[in-house]
């Protein structure tokens, strides 16, 4: 299968998953995905491949999935519960380092067959996942800010709900694409590949951003099978918001 086949398909399946997940569990589903996407794409934003002939990392996908997590969190239970999204990834992100480092620390046996390449893997760790880090709460917690300003610029209609998933999450992608990159690969790749990394890595993350909007009006419609309906006429669950 062609890198771009798997790049359609990605999108289709992660955006899907954050619905998926968010009908099944809730909120909780939705901190799930995001912690989920954050670690794994920490490892994937290692591998260079080429998409439509232009280089990038493979886990571009994965990490612009988590901002829709943040503005569903945003549109449907306000500020407080996307931020928690962003904290609890945090947290998590710092103690995957802090694992990772502690299993290279061990002295593999005679048996071993695993740990040079762990070494290879874990070994960028540390600076992948503070650029991480540094991106992520800069860029998330910006996307949360933004979002509720032009929530309350606009109005909750539902017909600027792409204006404030788009401006929020584009804005912010680019903060996290220049801080991530910047921070990982600044001196890992030729200057040539570097600038060609942080242009294709924003260019791939704003496809997924915009290609996030009809997922967004969905997320709208789907009431979590923990929440169901009130029993009076028919009305949605309290932290609901009304389309």
């Amino acid at each position: 299968m062609s890198n771009e086949l798997i790049f359609i398909a990605t999108v289709l399946i992660y955006l899907g998953s954050v619905l998926l997940l968010y009908k099944l569990f809730g909120k909780n589903g939705l901190f799930a995905f995001a912690i989920f996407g954050t670690l794994l794409g920490n490892i994937a934003v290692c591998k260079s491949v080429n998409i439509f002939g232009v280089p990038t990392t493979a886990g571009n996908v994965l990490y612009a999935s988590t901002f829709l997590v943040t503005d569903i969190l945003s549109e449907k239970y306000g500020k407080k519960e996307a931020s928690k999204a962003v904290a609890y990834s945090f947290t998590v992100m710092v103690l995957w380092m802090l694992g990772t480092q502690m299993i290279l620390l061990f002295t593999p046996n005679a048996n071993d067959f695993i740990n040079d390449s762990l070494l290879v893997v874990f070994g960028l760790v540390p600076r992948v996942t503070v650029a991480s880090l540094a991106g992520f709460v800069c860029s998330q917690n910006l996307d949360v800010f933004l979002y509720h300003l032009i929530w309350k610029k606009t109005g909750n209609s539902k017909a600027k709900l792409w204006l404030r998933n788009n401006g929020s999450t584009l804005t912010s992608q680019a903060v996290d694409t220049v801080i991530f990159t910047t921070l990982a690969f600044w001196g890992v790749y030729p200057t040539n590949v570097f600038v060609s990394i942080l242009l294709t890595t924003y260019l791939f993350k704003a496809v997924v951003a915009l290609l996030d909007t009809p997922f967004m009006y969905w997320s709208r419609r789907i009431v979590p099978l923990e929440e169901g309906y009130e029993d009076q006429g028919g009305k949605r669950g309290a932290d609901t918001v009304t389309a």
